[in-house]
């Protein structure tokens, strides 16, 4: 099994719902992290109540649509806090509706966001695990991005790109020793899920933020020697 302590992670959208939930998880594994948000007020407080499990704590505020913010911003986090071992690209946005119904704008966003975000942090971090000749990206992708459904064509598109870029990535970067793991949750109770009114959120039958966190941190822990490439996490029976 691998120790993950001392380590360096940077999780995009850290400042609440899945984010939140994989900081934590990480910190009570004595990570050192850093997440990345849109909401400055929002990532001070999780800082905040990320510090008092010891371990080094930091944030950064920019939107992962923005490449040249992007970049600039993992630049200083590289110079403040230190290079990275570990990404897990979380931040996403969704909404739904028809093909004819949504605004252009909304679709073009939604894309922007979680595919080209994805990879603009992406190609902005990896250098730093290259250097290393070792690191672990996650990229969290969703069950949307194996099927479609109607009114998710923006959501399930840019998952699926998710899927295709991690795919391509992972075959790319195992020679430097750089796991890809491409993890696609059904609808967990985040604060997302539930403004869109996908879920009720009960806990005795839907996937929890700390459910997926520690499928997370499962696999940063497995031998080096091995690497998950993807998986799926369902509530049982919901």
């Amino acid at each position: 099994m691998e120790n993950i302590t001392g380590k360096r992670a940077l999780i995009t959208g850290g400042a609440k719902g899945l984010g939140k939930a994989i900081a934590f998880a990480l910190a009570q594994e004595g990570v050192h992290v850093a997440i990345t948000g849109r909401n400055e007020a929002a990532l001070k407080d999780t800082a905040a109540e990320l510090a008092q499990l010891g371990t080094e704590v930091t944030y950064a505020v920019f939107d992962i649509a923005d490449y040249v913010s992007v970049e600039k911003q993992i630049h200083k986090l590289q110079e403040t806090f230190g290079s990275f071992d570990i990404l897990i690209n979380n931040a996403g946005i969704s909404s739904f509706s028809s093909v004819l119904d949504m605004h252009v704008d909304d679709w073009t966003a939604i894309i922007n966001t979680n595919l080209l975000g994805t990879y603009f942090v992406t190609k902005a971090v990896l250098p730093q695990l290259i250097e290393k000749n070792q690191g672990d990206i996650v990229m969290v992708s969703s069950t949307a991005g194996l099927n479609g459904a109607a009114t998710t064509s923006a959501y399930s598109a840019s998952k699926f790109g998710v899927i295709g870029f991690a795919d391509s990535l992972m075959r790319e970067v195992r020679k430097n020793n750089i796991r890809v793991c491409t993890l696609m949750p059904s609808t967990i109770a985040s604060d997302m899920s539930k403004e869109l009114g996908l879920t009720d959120g009960n806990p005795e039958t839907v996937l929890q933020p700390a459910d997926f966190a520690e499928l997370i941190v499962a696999n940063l822990k497995l031998p080096r020697r091995a690497m998950l490439k993807s998986a799926s996490l369902w509530s049982t029976n919901p």
